[in-house]
Parts: C-alpha cells; sequence; structure tokens
C-alpha cells in the first residue's frame, strides 16, 4: 500500500510516497506516525505530489508544512490530487494565465 505524509498537524493535504493509481487506498499518516486515514484517490498521483485530506471548496486555502501554500482553484474532493490544476498562488493569481504566458 502506498503512504502519504501530513506533514504538520495543520495541513489539508499530504504527500504521496509513491506512484498511485485512481481508485488505490493510501495511508495517511500523521506527523507523529499514526495512521489518520485510508482514502481511495479520485485520481492517478504521482511519487512527491500532493492530495488532499478533505473536501475543499474553491478559495479555501491550502495548507502544507502548517503554513498556507496556495489556494483551491476550483473545489478539490478528498483524495484528489492537489497541483497546479486545482491551486494558484496566494499571493499572485495565476487562473488568468492557464492559457499561457502572454
Amino acid at each position: 500500500m502506498v503512504k502519504a505524509i501530513q506533514m504538520d498537524e495543520r495541513d489539508n493535504v499530504a504527500t504521496v510516497t509513491g506512484d498511485a493509481g485512481e481508485g488505490d487506498a493510501v495511508e495517511v499518516l500523521s506527523p507523529d506516525g499514526g495512521v489518520l486515514m485510508k482514502p481511495a484517490l479520485l485520481e492517478t498521483v504521482r511519487f512527491g505530489h500532493k492530495i488532499s485530506l478533505k473536501a475543499l471548496e474553491q478559495g479555501e486555502e491550502i495548507i502544507k508544512y502548517g503554513e498556507v501554500i496556495g489556494i483551491a482553484s476550483e473545489s478539490i474532493g478528498t483524495g484528489s490530487w492537489v497541483h497546479t490544476h486545482n491551486v494558484e498562488s496566494a499571493r499572485v493569481p495565476t487562473s488568468a494565465n492557464r492559457g499561457g504566458v502572454r
């Protein structure tokens, strides 16, 4: 079973420690090593990428290492891949540039 690590107890994402496919269960470990949950992935997630630990609404903060690392640019379900396609910068909105640099 692939594992994911929540870096800080305040985080709403965890980092996957191996490649995992849609429907695979991922064992999410807390910062102290306990098992938090075993969500089924809603899509393929590659090693080192983030998954959501809870349903996130558009505009909600993405928290990793106990810090805001971005804002959900759309709704993100529990067990979804969290990356540039559904997160934008908390400081500089990037969704306007999705079609490429102008």
